[in-house]
């Protein structure tokens, strides 16, 4: 694999800083004399990488969306039950909140209702989200660890669960509530799915 240009590593950095200030101030506060203060630079130097604010926050989009990707990066030397366990685990848990600030997220996110650009990459994640999901169901259906009718369909409902627990535990200041919580979700998932709930309690 190649190294990254220098304009490829600029523009990370820049999104990075965006992302902090963002975070830190709110994304419709945040300006590109205040990115540029971040990184001790000239706003023109930003300009330079970004054509406008809009492409930048293309770019910002593009990376909290990848970083929710990690999420399902499960560890293949593990069988394929434990897998499967882990990707649970992973979803049904807070980790979610450590991968991206859900303030900025969310305030991404309200622009599918007025961006086309910003809706497709939405839906794209989302789907990709659902097929990863659908794969690992199908590949513990035919070994025999699942015996769900229909692995396609049974995403799209664990997903339903997933982001409903999510969206409602934004509003919940507790992390321990938040825990306590998604391990009920948890819970009803692998009741869906058939599989033994006391395994995650090990």
């Amino acid at each position: 694999m190649g190294r990254k240009s220098l304009k490829d590593v600029r523009r990370q950095e820049i999104v990075q800083a965006f992302y902090t200030i963002a975070d830190a101030q709110g994304l419709h506060n945040t300006s590109i004399a205040m990115i540029a203060e971040e990184m001790d630079v000239n706003p023109s130097l930003i300009l330079h990488y970004f054509k406008s604010k809009d492409e930048l926050l293309l770019s910002l989009i593009d990376y909290i969306l990848d970083k929710y990707l990690n999420i399902y990066r499960v560890n293949t030397d593990l069988t394929l039950i434990e897998q499967l366990e882990e990707m649970l685990d992973n979803l049904f848990s807070t980790k979610w909140d450590t991968l991206v600030s859900d303030h900025v997220y969310y305030s991404c996110y309200t622009m599918i209702f007025r961006d086309p650009v910003v809706r497709k990459k939405y839906k794209q994640l989302h789907d990709s989200l659902r097929v990863s999901l659908k794969e690992q169901l199908a590949q513990a259906k035919a070994a025999g660890i699942i015996s769900v009718e229909d692995p396609e369909m049974t995403a799209k409902i664990i997903y339903t669960v997933l982001e409903g627990a999510y969206y409602y535990i934004c509003m919940e200041p507790s992390k321990q509530k938040r825990q306590e919580i998604m391990k009920q979700y948890k819970q009803h998932a692998l009741q869906v799915l058939g599989m033994n709930y006391a395994r995650f309690q090990e």
